[in-house]
């Protein structure tokens, strides 16, 4: 079973479900610090760069955990528990930038997009590597 054999994997994939927790949190905090009543979005700039970062956050981890995924299936629980923990990395820099200052959210975003990138070229190797008979 691919989840007992990829436990650095499995670490990071709780992690990543625990971000985005804690960005749906910070909405709910901003919603209530702000005033701003569901279904509203819109309201005060502090609280619509939280929502942004959730919605962005979300957005990526629905791209990027299926690549996480099957790069340890079909390449390593080690690359892709490290190429995950990167992206995850980046996605909280970029949070906490965006949060603070839209301008300083560049940098997170940009190791997060190169870590997904990363994944994304490593699962597919490994998956077109398995399907042209390679490691049989």
């Amino acid at each position: 079973m691919l989840l007992a054999t990829s436990p650095l994997t499995a670490g990071v994939t709780l992690l990543i479900v625990l971000l985005l927790f804690g960005t749906a949190a910070a909405v709910g905090k901003g919603r209530h610090k702000y005033a701003i009543q569901a279904p509203a979005v819109s309201g005060h700039p502090v609280f619509e760069r939280l929502y942004r970062v959730q919605m962005n956050t979300l957005e990526w981890a629905v791209m990027t955990l299926p690549c996480l995924w099957l790069c340890a299936a079909y390449v390593r629980d080690d690359v892709a528990a490290a190429l995950g923990g990167l992206w995850l990395v980046g996605r909280i820099a970029y949070a906490v930038g965006y949060a603070r200052d839209p301008a300083r959210r560049a940098a997170g975003f940009t190791i997060g997009a190169l870590a997904f990138g990363a994944l994304g070229l490593a699962a597919g190797g490994g998956v077109l590597w398995k399907l042209t008979g390679g490691g049989s």
